[in-house]
């Protein structure tokens, strides 16, 4: 198949998107794409402040992306082991003064309302609150039997955004939903 180049580079100059990426993601291709979001963040010689909160987000939202994508990848391996690669998409611009990263992927429906409640419960909170809601968190045990860290990624995220987490739900099937998260800097 073969694409429009000048198209699709012309559509992601208008809707200013700096980084896009979709497929497998795995510790090694985070840390590629890391770079490439850092080299961007020099060239627009953000404040030390603004640029760790990109970055941090950035780091959290492909950490969940990697951990909880229910589409998966699979490779077998010499030591007979399978490697099982998460899936996903990164996209990340700047409109006008304000950056934002979007990140999307597909997991098990069966966590949607837990999701969505702890993202809307986030969503009501002033920066001062997501603080002390943080160190809460930090003592507590995470109540999502899915879950593989200690839940505060989706709270880290929540106090360096400028604006409210947006998010959407797509469902795909009775047993899978596509998650969408835009977070804005």
């Amino acid at each position: 198949m073969k694409f429009d180049i000048l198209r699709y580079n012309k559509m992601l100059e208008d809707n200013h998107i700096y980084i896009i990426y979709s497929g497998p993601m795995w510790a090694e291709k985070l840390e590629g794409l890391a770079e490439m979001l850092q080299s961007r963040l020099n060239l627009d010689d953000l404040s030390l402040n603004a640029a760790q909160s990109v970055f941090s987000v950035f780091i959290e939202q492909m950490n969940n992306m990697i951990m909880y994508s229910a589409e998966k990848e699979c490779f077998d391996r010499v030591d007979d082991k399978r490697l099982e690669i998460s899936k996903g998409i990164f996209i990340f611009g700047k409109h006008k003064n304000t950056y934002f990263i979007q990140s999307g992927n597909v997991m098990k429906s069966g966590s949607v309302e837990m999701l969505k409640s702890r993202i809307d419960y986030l969503n009501t909170l002033d920066k001062k609150e997501l603080q002390q809601y943080y160190k809460q968190q930090m003592r507590m045990e995470d109540d999502n039997p899915e879950s593989k860290g200690a839940g505060l990624g989706l709270i880290e995220i929540a106090k360096r955004a400028t604006s409210k987490i947006d998010y959407d739900f797509i469902p795909r099937s009775n047993d899978l939903s596509y998650f969408t998260m835009y977070v804005t800097i």
